[in-house]
């Protein structure tokens, strides 16, 4: 599915479009509509407890409310072997699914002192 991108992904400011692809229930692909980058992201909730309060500034740029079909993903950099793989949780990728609209949330690590901006896959095997 293509996404608007709202709000700069960090460090990739020219991208305005992406295509979210799943892979599985933990690993997606999120691609720009150009083709020019590739992600790899993983789903939080198949790792660990990951809550967070969406920012406002979100929930208006992407017209989220209590009924939008919204999914978080967070970018992953894979390494060899997977296990040394990091997670970036700090700053969750928003799609909202009616609207076909995604921005990426940086949150408060004070507020958040238990997500890192590069923790070891490793850490979520069970």
């Amino acid at each position: 599915m293509q996404y608007e991108v709202k709000s700069t992904i960090l460090g990739f400011e020219n991208i305005q479009c992406v295509e979210l692809h799943e892979i599985d229930e933990l690993f997606a692909t999120l691609r720009g509509c150009d083709g020019g980058v590739s992600f790899t992201v993983v789903n939080p909730y198949a790792l660990r407890e990951y809550s967070f309060d969406l920012p406002t500034s979100i929930r208006v740029l992407l017209d989220i409310n209590e009924n939008s079909k919204v999914v978080v993903y967070n970018i992953a950099v894979i390494q060899d072997p997977l296990d040394e793989s990091c997670i970036n949780f700090i700053a969750p990728l928003i799609f909202n699914q009616d609207n076909a609209t995604m921005a990426q949330a940086v949150l408060d690590v004070k507020n958040h002192p238990g997500f890192g901006l590069a923790e070891p896959i490793k850490n979520f095997k069970s």
